[in-house]
């Protein structure tokens, strides 16, 4: 008998048998419990795990596209049911689970995303006391800021001008449910505070009416918790019904359990206002009157004294103080004059036992004494000065090269030169000579040989 040929088949054959076998015996759409393990997201927004149990581990895929309606954070060892249908990833060889939609085993996707929300928000302080503003006690200007065609709006309306008719409310209209309503109440937060000095508003209420999680969702966002977080105008959060709790009720400066009681916390009562006025008034005018009957006794009791009684009292008081201050300053005065008197005359009567007459008497002759001899030394320095000066004076006048002129010498100089003719080689013929006798008398004459 001849050989039967055997089928060779290819990689991507072999794929391809294998999904087309998948897609034959599996049902299209599966639901799988188990446990996250290996979570990963791609920066193209596209998300790898594994779902495990305790004997496999399944491959799983979950595009960007359906993550994006995931609500809570996926955390490795988290248990959850996935959804969705097993294919073969050709270029790898394997088959994975593509996921469709994710949501947490033993309670709802949007309750654990509000749960991990909390967690996060308040570990970064956006619940703390130290953050909230307080509520200005008499509002005069009240933003609100819900959708226009709610019922919360008429609720907030009525409660707050049943109790202060004075205030104004401003609508900013928005969506509060859908996709991006938190976007734009976040918007709407961030617009208004940026306008508030024209605005002038002193609150903001930001709220809806009741409804389901899903329908309340918008004000669990962390967007719309991040704008009221940074609100510099104090926000009052009036969300749903009285069992209804949201982010935003938590960030908020305050929380009204409905929107008709936003209203109770945004302004006072005035009947409440008028009655605390009438109060003070009456304690006043009680104050007051209590007051002018204690001014009216003080008064009473000033005009009853002695000043008022005899108006010059006080003067003839101070003229009496005058009177006895100058006699006892004269009198201080006196016995100053008699201690200083009593001191001169004891210091003359020593002065006169010393006998002042009899020094002075001594003391004049010594200073004599003293003077003729200065007068006698200075005499005698002076002449012998002078006798010295005079041997001096003729020692010079014998050194005076004119001295000899008085004893019929001359003396000759050349008078082209200056110098002294002493021999015949000091001029030659022709030279003009100068010739000085006694009395400084000048004779000029011409050599005409020598």
């Amino acid at each position: 008998m001849p050989k039967k040929e055997v089928k060779i088949y290819t990689v991507a054959q072999v794929n391809t048998l294998i999904k087309v076998a998948l897609q034959e015996k599996l049902p299209p759409r599966l639901k799988i419990s188990g446990e996250i393990s290996d979570f990963k997201r791609h920066s193209s927004g596209h998300c790898y795990f594994s779902l495990k149990d305790a004997g496999s581990i399944l491959p799983c895929l979950m595009w960007s596209s359906k993550f994006k309606n995931v609500k809570f954070a996926p955390e490795n060892g988290m248990a959850i049911l996935a959804t969705g249908h097993i294919e073969v990833y050709h270029p790898g060889g394997k088959y994975q689970l593509y996921v469709e939609k994710l949501e947490p085993a033993g309670v709802g996707a949007l309750q654990l995303a509000f749960e991990q929300m909390v967690e996060r928000l308040q570990a970064q302080g956006l619940f703390a006391g130290a953050h909230k503003q307080s509520i200005p006690p008499y509002p005069m200007r009240i933003g609100i800021v819900t959708s226009e065609s709610g019922a919360a709006l008429k609720d907030i309306a009525e409660s707050v001008y049943s109790r202060w008719p004075c205030v104004k409310l401003f609508l900013y209209p928005v969506p509060v449910q859908g996709e991006s309503a938190s976007i734009q109440i976040a918007a709407a937060i961030r617009n208004i505070n940026s306008r508030n000095k024209e605005l002038a508003l002193d609150i903001l209420i930001v709220g809806r009416g009741g409804g389901s999680l899903e329908d309340l969702w918008a004000f669990n966002e962390e967007v719309l918790a991040r704008a009221v977080f940074d609100s510099k105008i104090p926000i009052i959060s009036a969300v749903g019904h009285e069992v209804d709790t949201t982010i935003a009720d938590l960030v908020a400066d305050a929380r009204a359990s409905t929107p008709t009681k936003a209203g109770v916390i945004a302004v006072p009562d005035i009947k409440e206002v008028l009655e605390r006025i009438i109060t003070l008034q009456k304690r006043l005018d009680l104050d007051i009157k209590n007051k002018l009957i204690i001014y009216t006794q003080h008064t009473d009791r000033i005009l009853a004294s002695a000043v008022f009684r005899n108006p010059f009292w006080i003067l003839n008081n101070a003229a009496q103080q005058a009177d006895e201050i100058s006699m006892r300053l004269a009198a201080a005065a006196k016995d100053i004059f008699a201690n200083i008197r009593q001191k001169l005359t004891a210091a003359l009567e020593a002065v006169l036992r010393i006998e002042p007459h009899r020094l002075l008497g001594q003391k004049s002759l010594a200073l004599n004494e003293l003077a003729n001899a200065s007068d006698a030394a200075v005499k005698n320095v002076f002449t012998k000065n002078k006798l010295q000066l005079t041997a001096m004076e003729n020692r010079l006048a014998t050194l005076n090269p004119k001295s000899v002129l008085n004893r019929g010498y001359s003396i000759t100089t050349n008078k082209k030169t200056g110098k002294l003719v002493s021999n015949a080689d000091d001029v030659k013929a022709g030279d003009l000579i100068i010739t000085e006798l006694a009395k400084k008398e000048l004779i000029e004459s011409k050599v005409t040989g020598k």
